[in-house]
């Protein structure tokens, strides 16, 4: 709690330093306050820099997560006026770096070697310095070129203190903002949690590189460097050293005569490939991490690094998202409602109509106009406002998906505003479906369950014994639980309806496990259900007899 304090405490002191309260000033709530700007120290003096420089370097003081809610900024180009976009894009790759020398001490310390006895050559000058590690050139003895990615000197404890922070607000979110609670803070905040610690590995991040690396192996529509796992270690990753400009340099693909339209679209592809067919994504895609290959101007390709971030949905949760997105590309907004009903992620109350109303005056008009013409700010504003009407919940496990689409949408809107995102999505979604619904994905979804399904049908048997048993001592069983109901009804008159509601849940327990039965389901619920609802129904008499006596 102290170093959390300590951490808002220089948060503070960052904020007011580089007058970021600015803007603030200028709400209209505060139209009558203005002039205490005048009356703050900090405002005294003259201030020439520029608001997009200050905030650029107050966001590499206050550390990696500042950074990281830069990066993503940087993206939305057409949220933020130019200077302070062109600025917060520098955090991409301009971060201030640690001094070469600690460098080359790190790599001795993990190589328990002078780095000369491990590489032909290391430069001391960064390639690149990012907020969280940093990445210099160097070549192997065998002569291949190589970089070598390094943690920043105690970027680990400075990551903690800002989600001790981070946990303090979503607290003060959860209590006193309205709706609040609805926003599901502290889960995003615990799934962001992994997600940024998995960076402080960085032998993880190599095998998401060389996982995503396989995945695109038969479709070479992305590149992705290969890792050298003979010199990576849990604070060092070594890597395929790779050529290609920076997909946020517009400049010099237009130079090089680059068909955007072309790479637009392979960017769709790519993104549709790597959620719905592999179920593992890059989830980082800022500027700083997409290059291009323009070796074929016509066609060019995509090079990414950084895999430090990546996400995966479960299975529900991705046939969830391609059933809302097949049936939103096909103009069907009742399926899109009876989709958010059936995934409990509305209340189980919601009129189907009512939503699907909604759901159509937010979609139709966006529904086939470019890039240029869709603002996902606006889709999410629209979005935020049903959730409060329909009390929808946060999923904090698609959060990262939601990030990917946002930076996407910056990176596509920088490319080729013109492009016509669901002609080009839907024909792969339907493929995907017709792969997941038809006969080849249900042959491949029996295929995967065969094992599980051939080591339980021994066990066949004697779970319908059991079953069979305990249908026959049902009776019995119903008989003496009626009488100890009797029996409390007469000790215990007032509190009549408890004992309703206890016997009323038992009854619901037997059944759902008779209906399991009846159904002839191979694997239905054994005895120890009947036996669970038995228990639960004693546990609340006892609590009635203990608060009775």
């Amino acid at each position: 709690m102290l170093r959390a304090t300590l951490r808002i405490l220089q948060a503070t002191r960052v904020v007011l330093r580089y007058r970021l309260d600015e803007p603030l000033f200028h709400l209209a709530l505060m139209r009558n306050w203005r002039w205490a700007r005048y009356a703050l120290p900090w405002h005294w003096r003259a201030e020439e820099r520029s608001f997009g420089l200050r905030l650029r370097l107050a966001l590499e003081e206050l550390g990696p997560v500042a950074i990281k809610m830069g990066q993503a900024l940087a993206t939305r180009r057409d949220l933020l006026p130019l200077e302070v976009a062109d600025e917060l894009a520098r955090l991409q790759d301009r971060v201030p770096p640690f001094p070469g020398a600690i460098a080359r001490r790190i790599l001795e310390e993990t190589y328990g070697a002078p780095v000369e006895r491990v590489f032909d050559a290391f430069s001391e000058t960064p390639l690149a310095a990012a907020s969280i590690a940093q990445v210099h050139a160097a070549r192997l003895k065998d002569g291949r070129e190589v970089v070598v990615k390094l943690l920043r000197p105690g970027v680990d404890d400075r990551i903690r203190d800002d989600l001790r922070v981070m946990y303090l607000m979503a607290r003060f979110i959860e209590r006193f903002v309205p709706n609040g609670r609805r926003l599901r803070a502290r889960e995003v905040i615990e799934d962001y949690e992994k997600t940024i610690l998995d960076e402080l590995d960085l032998v993880r991040e190599g095998a998401n590189a060389a996982q995503t690396r396989r995945n695109f192996e038969d479709r070479p529509i992305l590149y992705v460097p290969m890792v050298h796992w003979e010199f990576t270690h849990r604070h060092v990753l070594v890597m395929e050293r790779i050529h290609g400009v920076p997909i946020s340099d517009i400049a010099a693909l237009q130079a090089r005569g680059v068909n955007f339209r072309f790479l637009a679209e392979r960017g769709v592809e790519i993104f549709f490939t790597q959620v719905f067919r592999h179920n593992f994504f890059h989830a980082d895609m800022h500027a700083g991490n997409i290059f291009v290959d323009t070796r074929d101007p016509a066609r060019p390709g995509y090079l990414a690094v950084d895999f430090g971030i990546v996400g995966s949905l479960g299975r529900d949760d991705q046939r969830y998202i391609a059933h809302n997105i097949y049936a939103f590309f096909n103009g069907d907004y009742r399926r899109v409602a009876e989709l958010h009903v059936a995934s409990g992620w509305v209340r189980p109350d919601t009129r189907v109509e009512d939503l699907e109303s909604v759901i159509r005056t937010l979609c139709e008009p966006i529904l086939f106009r470019p890039f240029k013409d869709i603002h996902l700010d606006q889709l999410l504003l629209r979005l935020f406002e049903i959730a409060q009407r329909f009390d929808m919940q946060v999923q904090p496990q698609l959060v990262l998906l939601q990030k990917t689409l946002v930076q996407i949408e910056g990176l596509g809107r920088q490319l080729y505003p013109d492009l016509d995102l669901w002609t080009t999505a839907k024909p792969f979604m339907e493929r995907w479906m017709r792969e997941q619904l038809g006969p080849r994905g249900i042959y491949r979804e029996f295929k995967e369950r065969l094992p599980d399904l051939a080591q339980r049908l021994p066990l066949l048997p004697l779970t319908l014994d059991h079953a069979l048993q305990a249908v026959t001592e049902l009776p019995a069983r119903q008989q003496a639980l009626t009488l100890q109901l009797a029996q409390l009804e007469q000790r215990l008159p007032v509190r009549r309806h408890g004992a309703w509601l206890a016997f009323g849940g038992s009854l619901l327990l037997i059944a759902g496990f008779l209906g399991g039965v009846a159904a002839a389901h191979p694997f239905a619920a054994p005895p120890a259900l009947l036996v669970a609802g038995l228990a639960a129904t004693g546990g609340l008499f006892s609590l009635l007899r203990a608060r009775r006596t």
